[in-house]
């Protein structure tokens, strides 16, 4: 063609309509990345692709007794009283800590550990110190009381029924408590058959929570403050059963009978100014 025809022709039609014209610079577009991506290193190909953000499992819980905004022990005065560690993170919080026990994250999640146990232990504790007292069938006999039994000609009956508990051996409870005991906290710490990775401190699961009280967050968020509540008062309780022992000579339930009948001469003050040991 001369000159002027070139400039004058109308340009060929393309192979394809604008729309498919976007649909391949998109695929050259890709193909071009996929080859940058799929580079070589030490003889190796790397592939990516793209994934969905999982969300997270994890579910803060709305509770009033968790967060900046829970009770503190000293209530509305508590500004400027309460350490910046205590953060209201675990259950019972309320931001006390004169002595700066909790400073370090390792000593307080321990001394956490240590509270809950005993705490479970001083409400069994509490539990056990005073049904055996409200019985007949065991002669209402003191919680300090009960254990010396198993020395008696007839051994100790559990709650005064042969057919529980029938003790005669000391050495037999001993050594039972002993591998029990033992079995439960290598089992609690460790882990073992019934699932691995617990919580040590609350496992739940189908063999420790098999009711599922715990399988809403939030209702599992109350109960860890019932519970650390509860404990606390339950080992207040055992330092006052242990108190009322030495005092008095006789069981809570029988203090608690004697108190009701007379309050005005049966009680604490009472004994502070006539005791003596």
């Amino acid at each position: 063609p001369t000159r002027e025809e070139r400039f004058t022709r109308p340009p060929a039609p393309l192979p394809y309509t604008p729309q498919e014209s976007k649909k391949m610079s998109a695929i050259t577009s890709t193909f071009m990345t996929g080859a940058a991506v799929a580079a070589v290193s030490n003889g190796t190909r790397t592939e990516m692709r793209r994934t969905k953000a999982s969300k997270a499992t994890k579910k803060t819980s709305d509770s009033i007794w968790y967060g900046p905004d829970r009770p503190k022990w000293l209530g509305p005065y508590s500004d400027g009283a309460t350490p910046s560690y205590l953060t209201g993170e675990f259950a019972g919080d309320y931001g006390w800590d004169s002595a700066g026990l909790s400073a370090d994250p390792e000593t307080f999640k321990a001394y956490r550990e240590t509270e809950l146990i005993h705490a479970r232990w001083a409400m069994l504790g509490a539990l056990g110190c005073i049904v055996p007292e409200t019985l007949d069938a065991t002669n209402n006999v003191p919680w300090f009381k009960a254990g010396a039994l198993i020395f008696s000609e007839g051994g100790l009956d559990y709650l005064g029924s042969p057919s529980l508990v029938h003790a005669q051996s000391i050495l037999a409870i001993l050594g039972c408590q002993v591998v029990l005991m033992g079995a439960i906290e290598g089992y609690r710490v460790g882990g073992g058959p019934a699932g691995e990775g617990l919580d040590p401190l609350y496992p739940g699961g189908d063999y420790f929570d098999p009711l599922g009280l715990a399988d809403d967050p939030d209702t599992f968020a109350e109960l860890k403050v019932k519970e650390i509540k509860n404990g606390r008062l339950a080992m207040f309780a055992m330092f006052g059963f242990y108190v009322q022992a030495i005092v008095t000579g006789e069981g809570p339930y029988t203090n608690w009978l004697a108190h009701i009948a007379d309050p005005q001469n049966v009680n604490g003050f009472v004994y502070a100014t006539t005791f003596s040991p």
